[in-house]
């Protein structure tokens, strides 16, 4: 039995680690004014493979979602943007028209710190990457990205 088990806990490692190298997470911080940072979280896919967007249609596959930790010296501006060709198509197992990304896309967040003061902004992505043949279980990355005065 315990056999069968580690037999299992390898291919399905082996299978959640596939998942992972279909899609390249670079994540980096950008000022843009006194106490004004850019988050970028940006996914490279190799070829074949897509990305859904953050606003997907109720019955559709999962929805990429970006959570911040909260940070009193902070606050987050607006809603994270997304920047890549988008496109539209509709999607028979679902039954649903979704939103995706090829290629790569890169998730912006504008933040301000409250102080000026060196910070840490982190959280983490859940997403879902599939190609027309295949989808992979929805996986979940962490950020930690440091926000210098």
């Amino acid at each position: 039995m315990k056999t069968m088990w580690l037999l299992l806990f390898i291919l399905l490692t082996g299978y959640f680690a596939n998942a992972q190298s279909n899609v390249d997470w670079k994540f980096s911080v950008n000022r843009i004014a006194d106490k004004t940072y850019q988050i970028h979280l940006k996914a490279n896919l190799q070829p074949d493979w897509h990305i859904y967007a953050q606003n997907t249609p109720k019955g559709g596959p999962l929805p990429t979602k970006i959570s911040f930790s909260p940070n009193p010296l902070l606050v987050l501006l607006g809603k994270t943007h997304e920047v890549g060709e988008l496109m539209m198509y509709h999607e028979d197992t679902f039954g649903v028209d979704v939103y995706a990304y090829t290629n790569s896309v890169d998730f912006v967040q504008t933040v301000k710190l409250k102080v000026k003061v060196k910070t840490n902004i982190n959280g983490f992505i859940q997403y879902m990457i599939c190609t027309n043949r295949e989808c992979m279980p929805p996986a979940t990355v962490k950020f930690d990205l440091l926000l210098k005065p």
